[in-house]
C-alpha cells in the first residue's frame, strides 16, 4: 500500500454516500429545523415567537370556548331537568311526599325564583343541593341571593323574604352560579285547598324543534363570530414575515434550495402555533374560572360546565398548527427567495381582482340560488347556507388587500406624517390589511346579522294588548272572603311609590229562581265589585256614585254572557254561595237583592287588556265578606319619580299575602326561544369583540416591533416624535375607513340575501350604522394603546442589534 492510498478521502473498500432524506422524511427535518431557528435566534427569535404564540392563543382560547357551548348548555339544561318538581296525577300522601307552591317574584328586573314546602311524612324527597327540608319560617337560599340579601342593595328584597337562611343550596340545584332561588318551609299549605303534592324531583321538558329561521340566525351568527378568529389565527402566525424573508436569503446563500427554504420557514411557524396551543389553552383555563362573575342577560355558568367536546377539541390541537403550515406557504407562493436576497415576484405587478372577488359572489349566488327554508316543513339547507355565507365573509378578506393596495397607489403628495403613512402603505400594504381584515369580517357578519335579527325579530315579538301608560303592575291574590279587597287597597295606598290602585273583587254569583240555563243548570254570572274609579278603568264613562250597580256588556266581537240578561233585573236575588255538582248551594244560604234601578255600561279593556263583563257592584252596593271564593285583583299605577317603586309594590303584596301573583305589566314580549338565541349570540358577540381587541393589539405591537429600528434611526435623524405618532395613527385610519366601508357594503349584500331566504325585504339602516361605528372606536382604541410602546420604540436604544 503506497502513501498515495493513506490520503484522505482513500479507503480500502469504498462505501456507498448516505441516501438523502425523501418525501415526509425531508418535510419532518426541514420543519424541525425552522423549530430550532425560531429558538436559536436570540432574543429577537424568542420575542417573534412568543408574539406569535400570543397571538394564536387569543384565537385558541375562544375556539375552545366555542366548542365548549354544548358541553355548558347540556350541563345546564341537566341541573334544571334535575331540579324540577315531579308532577304526578292523584298523588297520595306517603313517608316521601311534600306539598309545593310557587312563590318567585322579581327584583329590579332579575328573577327570584321560589318554592314554599312542606313535608308530609319523615323521608321527603329534597330538593338537588338541599340536604335538609327548611322548617316553617326556614329557606334555603343560593349562594347569590344570599349574598344580596346581606348586601345593602338588598334591603328591600330582604323585606319580601322574611326568612331565617339556614342554608345555601348546592351547585347540583342550580343552573348558574348567579340565580337566585330559594326553598322555603311553610306550614300553611293545605292540599284540600288546592295546593299540589309531589314526591319527588326530575322531570325532562320536552322542547320542539327550532324554527327554520332561528336555525339560519343560529347557524349565521356562529360563523360570523367564527371567521374572525380564523383570520386572527393566519395573521398571528406570519408575524415577523420582513425579517423571515432575510433569514431565509441567508439560508439560499449556504446552500438550501427555495423549497427547503419555505419548509423551514413553515417550521418557525409550526412552533408559534404549538406554543399558541399552549398559551390558548391555559387562557382558556385561567379565563373559565371568570365565568362566574359573568352574567350578560342573566346567563351564567360554572367553570366546570365550560368544557370542550373532546372531538372539536382535537380538532382544534390537529387543524391549529396544519393552518400555520398552510397559511405560511401560502403566503411564500408570490416569493422568490435568492442567495443575496429576497425578490417579491408581486413587485412588479399588482394583486390581481379576477380571482378575490368570484369568492364573494360565488358565496352570494350559493345562498339566493341553492339556500332554502322550508317553513312548511320546518327544513333548512345549512350546508349551503353554512358554505354561503363563509365563502362570502372569505371573499371579503381576500378583497381588502387589493382594494387597499389600489387606493393607497394614488395617494401623492401631503403633510409629512401623511407621506409617511402613505408611502410605508405604498412599499407595504399586505400587514396594513391584515390587521383590520379581522373587524372588517367581522363588520360585515354583524350587519348581516343584525339585519336579520331586526327583520324577523317582529315575528317574535308581540302586542300583549296591555296598556302600561294606565298601570304597570298586578297583582292576583285568591282570598277567603271579600274584606281583603278593602285590605289590600288600604295596604297600596299607602305604599310608597305607589301613585293609583285599580282593585276590584270578583266572585259568581247564581240566580234562586227556578229558571234554568244550558245543561239545565243554575242561571249564573259574575259580579265585580270595586269603587267609581275602577269603574271607569273597566267600561265607558258613565256617572257613578258609591251604592250604584251596573250591567257591563262586552264589547262588539267579545264572547256573550248568555244568562247576563236573565238574571241582572231590577230588585231580583242572586245567591252569593257556590253550588256543589248538583246545583245545590254549598254552606248557609247569602243571598245579595239587586236595586230597582241597574244601568248599562259599555265596557272596555282594562290596563291588563282583559274585558270585564257581567254586573258591578260599587263598594256600597253589596257586602263583600259574603262572597264565596272570591279572587282580588290590583292593577298598580307606579310613581316613575320614586326609585324602586315596583320593589315597594311587590312588598305591599307580600306582606298581603306570601303567595300573591305580581306581574309586570308591558306593552310586547318576545318569544322565549328567538330571546334565548338573542341572548346566546350576544354573550358571544362579547367574547369576541374582546378577542378582536387583544388580537388587534398584538397585531400592532408586532408591526411597531418590525420597524423598531427605522423609527429609531428617523428619530435620530432629527424626525419628531409627534410626526412619528401621526403617521402611524395614518396608516391605520387609512386601512380602517377601506376596511369598514368594504364591511358596509359586503354586510348590506350578504343581509340583502338572507333577508330573501327568510321572505323578508326592506333594510332597517338604523341597525347598520352604529355597527361600522363600533369597529372604528375599537380600531381607534387600539391605536390609542400602542402609543405609549411606540414612544418607547423611538428611543436611541432602538438601533442596537444582536
Amino acid at each position: 500500500m503506497t502513501a498515495l492510498d493513506h490520503r484522505p478521502g482513500v479507503t480500502d473498500h469504498d462505501e456507498p454516500p448516505a441516501k438523502a432524506p425523501a418525501g415526509l422524511a425531508v418535510w419532518v427535518r426541514d420543519l424541525v429545523m425552522g423549530m430550532r431557528f425560531a429558538v436559536a435566534s436570540g432574543r429577537e427569535g424568542w420575542t417573534r415567537t412568543l408574539l406569535t404564540a400570543v397571538g394564536v392563543g387569543l384565537g385558541v382560547a375562544l375556539l375552545l370556548g366555542a366548542s365548549s357551548v354544548p358541553n355548558l348548555l347540556a350541563a345546564r339544561g341537566e341541573r334544571s331537568d334535575a331540579r324540577m318538581i315531579a308532577l304526578e296525577d292523584h298523588a297520595q300522601r306517603s313517608d316521601s311526599s311534600f306539598l309545593f307552591e310557587g312563590i318567585g317574584t322579581k327584583f329590579r328586573g332579575a328573577d327570584v325564583d321560589g318554592f314554599a314546602l312542606r313535608p308530609e311524612g319523615s323521608h321527603p324527597a329534597l330538593p338537588p343541593g338541599v340536604d335538609r327540608m327548611p322548617g316553617p319560617g326556614e329557606a334555603f337560599v343560593s349562594p347569590a341571593l344570599k349574598k344580596l340579601l346581606e348586601s345593602p342593595d338588598g334591603a328591600l328584597l330582604h323585606d319580601r323574604l322574611p326568612y331565617r337562611v339556614v342554608g345555601t343550596i348546592g351547585k347540583a340545584g342550580l343552573i348558574g352560579p348567579s340565580e337566585y332561588l330559594y326553598y322555603a318551609g311553610s306550614d300553611k299549605l293545605v292540599h284540600e285547598e288546592g295546593v299540589p303534592r309531589s314526591s319527588g324531583y326530575g322531570r325532562q321538558m320536552e322542547s320542539p324543534p327550532l324554527e327554520p329561521i332561528l336555525l339560519v340566525l343560529i347557524l349565521v351568527g356562529c360563523i360570523v363570530l367564527l371567521m374572525p378568529v380564523a383570520i386572527f389565527i393566519a395573521t398571528a402566525v406570519r408575524f415577523g414575515g420582513e425579517r423571515r424573508d432575510r433569514r431565509l436569503a441567508a439560508l439560499r446563500l449556504v446552500g438550501a434550495d427555495n423549497h427547503m427554504a419555505r419548509r423551514i420557514a413553515a417550521g418557525e411557524a409550526l412552533l408559534g402555533a404549538v406554543f399558541g396551543l399552549a398559551v390558548g389553552t391555559g387562557l382558556f383555563l385561567f379565563g373559565r374560572e371568570f365565568i362566574t362573575t359573568m352574567d350578560i342577560r342573566r346567563v351564567n355558568s360554572f367553570p366546570a360546565d365550560l368544557s370542550p367536546m373532546p372531538a372539536l377539541a382535537v380538532l382544534i390541537a390537529l387543524a391549529v398548527p396544519a393552518s400555520a403550515v398552510a397559511v405560511t406557504l401560502f403566503a411564500l407562493r408570490g416569493i422568490a427567495i435568492e442567495p443575496l436576497g429576497v425578490v417579491r415576484s408581486a413587485a412588479s405587478r399588482r394583486r390581481r381582482l379576477w380571482w378575490r372577488l368570484p369568492i364573494s359572489v360565488v358565496g352570494l349566488v350559493l345562498l339566493a340560488a341553492f339556500g332554502s327554508i322550508d317553513e312548511q316543513k320546518g327544513t333548512v339547507n345549512t350546508f349551503l347556507i353554512g358554505t354561503g355565507a363563509v365563502l362570502t365573509l372569505l371573499g371579503l378578506s381576500m378583497l381588502l388587500p387589493w382594494l387597499v393596495e389600489a387606493v393607497v397607489t394614488r395617494f401623492k403628495g401631503g403633510p409629512v406624517p401623511w407621506q409617511l403613512a402613505t408611502r410605508r402603505l405604498q412599499l407595504s400594504s399586505s400587514s396594513a390589511a391584515r390587521a383590520v381584515s379581522g373587524i372588517t369580517v367581522a363588520v360585515a357578519g354583524a350587519i348581516a346579522l343584525q339585519l336579520l335579527f331586526a327583520s324577523v325579530g317582529a315575528g317574535y315579538t308581540k302586542r300583549t294588548g296591555q296598556d302600561t301608560s294606565r298601570a304597570q303592575l298586578q297583582m292576583l291574590l285568591p282570598v277567603k272572603d271579600g274584606a281583603a279587597t278593602q285590605k289590600m287597597i288600604d295596604e297600596f295606598g299607602a305604599t310608597k311609590g305607589v301613585s293609583g290602585v285599580i282593585a276590584t273583587i270578583n266572585a259568581p254569583v247564581t240566580s234562586t229562581g227556578p229558571e234554568r240555563g244550558e245543561n239545565d243548570d243554575p242561571l249564573g254570572t259574575s259580579v265585580t265589585v270595586g269603587s267609581c274609579a275602577t269603574l271607569q278603568e273597566i267600561a265607558r264613562p258613565v256617572p257613578c256614585k258609591d251604592g250604584d250597580v251596573f250591567v257591563i256588556n262586552g264589547a262588539p266581537g267579545s264572547p256573550v254572557d248568555q244568562d247576563l240578561p236573565r238574571i241582572a233585573r231590577p230588585g231580583a236575588r242572586l245567591l252569593l254561595n257556590g253550588v256543589d255538582a248538583n246545583g245545590k248551594p254549598e254552606g248557609p244560604h247569602r243571598t245579595w237583592q239587586l236595586p230597582k234601578t241597574i244601568r248599562p255600561a259599555q265596557g272596555r279593556p282594562d290596563p291588563t287588556g282583559e274585558r270585564t263583563t257581567g254586573l258591578f257592584a260599587t263598594t256600597g252596593a253589596i257586602d263583600v265578606t259574603k262572597l264565596d271564593h272570591p279572587t282580588a285583583r290590583a292593577m298598580i299605577r307606579l310613581d316613575p319619580s320614586v326609585p324602586d317603586a315596583a320593589e315597594h309594590a311587590r312588598n305591599a303584596a307580600a306582606r298581603i299575602d306570601v303567595a300573591a301573583t305580581v306581574f309586570q305589566l308591558m306593552d310586547t314580549s318576545d318569544d322565549q326561544r328567538f330571546a334565548s338565541v338573542r341572548n346566546g349570540l350576544m354573550v358571544a358577540s362579547v367574547a369576541t369583540m374582546a378577542l378582536i381587541a387583544a388580537s388587534m393589539l398584538v397585531t400592532t405591537l408586532e408591526q411597531l416591533r418590525e420597524r423598531r429600528r427605522l423609527l429609531s434611526v428617523l428619530v435620530a435623524f432629527g424626525t419628531r416624535r409627534g410626526t412619528l405618532a401621526w403617521s402611524v395613527l395614518w396608516q391605520t385610519a387609512v386601512p380602517m375607513a377601506l376596511g369598514l366601508a368594504l364591511a358596509v357594503a359586503g354586510g348590506l349584500g350578504l343581509g340583502r340575501v338572507l333577508l330573501g331566504l327568510a321572505g323578508k325585504s326592506g333594510i332597517a339602516w338604523s341597525e347598520v350604522w352604529p355597527l361600522p361605528l363600533v369597529g372604528a372606536g375599537l380600531v381607534l382604541l387600539v391605536t390609542l394603546l400602542s402609543m405609549p410602546p411606540l414612544w418607547r420604540m423611538m428611543r436611541a436604544d432602538g438601533l442596537r442589534t444582536e
